[in-house]
């Protein structure tokens, strides 16, 4: 696996609860980071039926990382992390301008 294009896309997945779609169906995803950044933990299940994808992902320095699916295979958890869309969140809104007084 070559794990450029599988950290770039797990990096676009948002920290916390997010949803978006996957090969047409609407999924829920978890991503946790740890605090030093070197894990990556994911589980995601689709909201119309029973299919998961849980994972931890490990930031190595020497490999680039190494993945750790959870009772399932190495394709179906880089299939869908390649796949995934997240839905697109509100842009935050900066705070009104106070004018100044003088």
């Amino acid at each position: 696996m070559n794990p450029a294009p599988f950290t770039r896309a797990l990096a676009l997945i948002p920290e916390g609860y997010g949803e978006g779609s996957f090969e047409g169906r609407r999924w829920g995803a978890t991503v946790k980071r740890s605090a030093d950044g070197k894990r990556i933990w994911l589980y995601a299940e689709d909201l119309a039926g029973t299919d998961i994808v849980s994972f931890n992902f490990y930031l190595l320095q020497a490999s680039g990382g190494t993945l750790k699916p959870c009772e399932m295979s190495s394709g179906k958890v880089i299939a869908f992390v390649l796949g995934y869309q997240p839905d697109k969140q509100d842009q935050p809104r900066l705070p009104a301008k106070r004018s100044a007084s003088r």
